[in-house]
């Protein structure tokens, strides 16, 4: 490819291989000397095409695998506690796991260059969740073990965004397509055209919703999945990503992009879908081999790191706010023509868990943001002030012998819970009694501790200084129905449990046997979907059914119950405006999605007389051109 023989023709050294990892290029050499001394010509020549590029060692000179981790553990400080090392013969990478990765990487990479020099390998780094995660180890393990397709897979990706790679060219027109998401919270899915590339933002499901609610509409003639060139995916909560794996399943082989957090428990939440489906009597959309084959066909991204997607289309990550990894997506569509910011879901307030929403872009003009709490009656109270009102709540049902059922979504809203709980009881607000983890919360904690980079500063700081507020011995986690049974019949204590819109899962189980006790507490304070059976409770029914054992049977609602708006991971009202209100540059134009009709319109009429910008509402499957 004439990029490729370009970069050649420019290195004074033997290339014995050019090829594409997606958009980044990467050159082999089987001679020793310029593996180790040619960084200097690789950085001139990345100085002029302003691609990344990077030089590894062919595989005749690598040095034997069983001798290579030898060495590594030779060089390495034991005190970085190395717990894994995994080969990747195809790309010359050896990947070291450890519990303390600075220490793997020595000062200004100092170790890192003598591994690469004294073995010839590539070493990349990944630090061991603190809490055992079999997800992300199953994960790492399909990635290695699949080296050699992953290769093929991530250069043919390359050979498809520079086939026509032209610096020069802009485009005609660009258009969107709101497959799903549009005036409608759940199934979050937007396509993206240009004469060039077509590209899908987020493909998600809405669990609370039956019928054709429930999916994106992909029966239509601007979506072929054939034609589908790469999808993009915000964060990993299921309205944004529960329908991904079925489009493997259908035969798409391209990429998805997203963050390295956002990979591993959208495989966990997808993964536990099948699961609830069975549970369910009803047949899953897909199964775990489409899970694997998401995970293989993905291409994971740090914060503020630019990529190219297409030859047209060019991506960057920016900080959300709203769960672990969730992103901000920045698009650069025909080299700086129209540039596009798709908010996902975010929050533009300071958490325990993360920092708020990035508001500084280098362009944008268009702008598409959330309105799940954009109602001019979304004033969300102040976040210390909420906590106040559950940890009194809390306290208060304790005191009365009672237990705390807290439904969440698993990620995110569940962590912040968990935080504030721990840190309450270690200042002595509440007493001690078991706080029980149940459902896939557990699992979704270990991925946090394993990409602290993530968090937030004072979440990050403790971490590192090996005071993980994620291994209080305040936590319990319930992993068997035999355990969740000790928990019902035991004395006062907490429990968090999925699913939050009490859609099967755990928190169901508990319900049951909690409502009829009016010392019990149940705190809602995540988005309850209509139809949800959190929803009829949020409005104010008091008899419920419930599937118990192959049918259904009426629960009379004796327990107390709050709703605790102040702690969600989204913006509220006054949060939005302040977002758009501090963004710079400013839009041209915003688009209003992912929210009920009546918030997503309130919401962009008060964007409107705010910024005086053209807003749009569109409905499901409405077109609007950008350009």
């Amino acid at each position: 490819m004439e990029i490729l023989e370009n970069i050649k023709s420019q290195i004074r050294g033997d290339i014995t291989d050019a090829s594409f990892e997606g958009a980044n290029i990467v050159l082999y050499t089987n001679d020793e000397k310029f593996f180790k001394e040619g960084g200097s010509q690789i950085r001139e020549v990345v100085d002029k095409i302003k691609k990344r590029i990077e030089l590894r060692a062919d595989s005749k000179i690598l040095l034997e695998k069983e001798k290579t981790e030898e060495e590594i553990r030779k060089i390495v400080p034991k005190e970085a506690k190395i717990t894994n090392i995994l080969f990747d013969f195809h790309r010359s990478i050896v990947m070291i796991e450890a519990k303390k990765p600075g220490m793997v990487i020595g000062k200004q990479g100092s170790i890192l260059e003598e591994i690469k020099k004294t073995t010839f390998w590539t070493p990349q780094i990944q630090r061991s969740p603190a809490i055992k995660s079999q997800i992300t180890e199953n994960i790492r393990g399909v990635l290695y073990a699949n080296n050699n397709y992953r290769r093929r897979f991530l250069n043919l990706v390359g050979e498809k965004i520079y086939k026509e790679w032209n610096p020069e060219k802009t485009e005609e027109w660009i258009r969107l397509t709101f497959l799903g998401g549009a005036r409608h919270v759940g199934r979050s899915c937007i396509l993206l055209q240009t004469p060039n590339s077509k590209v899908l933002l987020d493909c998600g499901v809405d669990v609370a919703s039956k019928g054709s609610d429930k999916f994106p509409y992909f029966n239509v003639p601007e979506f072929d999945i054939n034609q589908l060139d790469a999808i993009i995916i915000s964060h990993s909560h299921l309205d944004h990503v529960g329908l991904l794996p079925y489009l493997y399943k259908m035969g798409y082989k391209g990429p998805v992009y997203m963050t390295t957090p956002t990979r591993d428990i959208a495989s966990l939440l997808n993964l536990d879908f099948i699961g609830v489906a069975y549970k369910q009597a009803a047949k899953p959309l897909f199964s775990s081999t489409d899970v694997k084959e998401m995970v293989k066909h993905s291409i994971c991204l740090n914060y503020n790191e630019v990529t190219d997607v297409t030859p047209d289309v060019r991506l960057t990550f920016y900080n959300s706010g709203h769960v672990l990894g969730g992103a901000l997506v920045h698009l650069n569509i025909g080299n700086g023509a129209h540039n596009l910011l798709y908010t996902g879901d975010y929050k533009y307030a300071r958490t325990r868990l993360l920092d708020p929403a990035v508001t500084t872009f280098p362009r944008v003009e268009t702008v598409i943001t959330e309105s799940t709490y954009g109602s001019k009656y979304d004033i969300l109270p102040p976040r210390a002030e909420t906590e106040a009102t559950f940890l009194k709540m809390v306290k208060e049902t304790i005191e009365k012998k009672g237990k705390v059922l807290i439904p969440e979504l698993g990620l995110g809203h569940a962590q912040e819970t968990l935080l504030r709980v721990e840190e309450s009881m270690r200042q002595g607000d509440l007493p001690k009694v078991p706080m029980y983890v149940d459902g896939m919360i557990w699992d979704i904690d270990a991925i946090h501790t394993a990409y602290p980079d993530f968090l937030s500063n004072k979440i990050r700081s403790q971490i590192f200084q090996d005071n993980n507020p994620f291994l209080s011995d305040v936590f319990t986690r319930v992993g068997s129905p035999q355990e969740r049974k000790k928990v019902i019949e035991g004395g006062p204590c907490i429990i968090i449990a999925t699913s939050g819109m009490l859609q099967g899962g755990a928190s169901v189980e508990y319900f049951k046997h909690f409502a009829d006790n009016p010392n019990n507490l149940m705190v809602l304070s995540c988005y309850q979907g209509p139809g949800s059976l959190g929803r009829q409770i949020q409005d104010g029914e008091k008899e419920v059914m419930v599937e118990d054992e192959d049918r259904k049977r009426k629960i009379e609602v004796k327990m107390r119950v709050e709703i605790l708006t102040g702690l969600s991971p989204h913006a509220g009202r006054n949060e939005i405006l302040s977002f758009f209100n501090n963004m710079r540059p400013k839009p041209k134009r915003i688009i209003v999605n992912h929210g009920e009709v009546s918030k997503s319109l309130d919401l962009a009429s008060a964007l409107y007389k705010l910024n005086r910008v053209e807003t749009n509402v569109p409905r499901t499957l409405e077109t609007v051109r950008l350009r």
